[in-house]
């Protein structure tokens, strides 16, 4: 079994295509899909997919490349949709220091607030990382929560270790095939197995035997594992079932 971690089903490049791709995924293997929501205009749209396709699971949050749109009015949503919904995990929330327009004390708040209502309601929370490590690690350790899974990571080797002290798994998907992203290969070889779990953050972040600009989808999971399988020099096998397992443990609504 193979778990998406990390797949925005209801993004424009989809259309209304979602029972295509699912089962698409469904027959490569794919049994579980994570879909996390951006901003409080997708909430709902994200539960309505996750309620009709069995094996899709939701994650109500606000994106920090949301949060200039957002108010504090969404936060107060964002609390019914965690108590009433169902939710696996919190997310995407986190912080974006990449694209330098976005005001980084905005962003920092609504991280604050969404980690507060992560540990409000004991759920884990799916990270946005991007050239922002250190910063989401201060407010982690400032604010405790149940863990989750830092996405897309491509920090170094010393931040990955402290994520996985506080409770995180490392998401890893399609740019780490690619022959230049030595860094992530660095990464993938030298990480405990038990640390890593798999995400296509479809349809974004397309492999390297994908053509652009085609989206990225979730039925290449299993090629995106059997590359990264290879760049450990593990069985495909023994790579799926150990992230999935990761999965579970961080995710555990999952399992139940």
């Amino acid at each position: 079994m193979l778990i998406d971690t990390h797949c925005h089903l209801d993004a424009a490049e989809f259309g209304n295509n979602q029972a295509e791709l699912i089962a698409n995924a469904k027959a490569a293997g794919v049994e579980r899909i994570v879909v996390p929501s951006v901003e409080r205009a997708n909430f709902e749209t994200v539960h309505t997919l996750c309620d009709k396709f069995p094996g899709c699971l939701p994650a109500y949050g606000i994106h920090p490349m949301y949060v200039d749109s957002a108010s504090a009015e969404d936060l107060g949503v964002l609390r019914e949709y965690l108590a009433e919904k169902n939710p696996v995990a919190v997310g995407e929330i986190g912080l974006d220091f990449f694209v330098e327009k976005y005001d980084r004390e905005r962003q920092e708040y609504f991280f604050f607030e969404q980690l507060r209502l992560a540990r409000e309601f004991d759920l884990p929370v799916l990270l946005h990382v991007r050239r922002s490590q250190d910063q989401v690690l201060k407010h982690l350790r400032k604010t405790r929560v149940k863990g989750g899974i830092a996405h897309a990571f491509n920090g170094s080797i010393q931040q990955a270790q402290e994520f996985i002290k506080l409770g995180f798994k490392l998401g890893f998907g399609g740019a780490a095939t690619y022959s230049r992203a030595t860094r992530l290969h660095g990464l993938l070889r030298e990480l405990p197995l038990s640390s890593i779990v798999l995400e296509t953050d479809a349809p974004d972040m397309p492999p390297s035997f994908i053509e652009r600009p085609h989206p990225n989808k979730p039925e290449y999971l299993p090629r995106i594992a059997e590359i990264l399988a290879g760049l450990r020099m593990i069985p495909v096998d023994t790579l799926a079932r150990a992230t999935s397992e990761n999965t579970l443990s961080i995710l555990s609504i999952l399992s139940a």
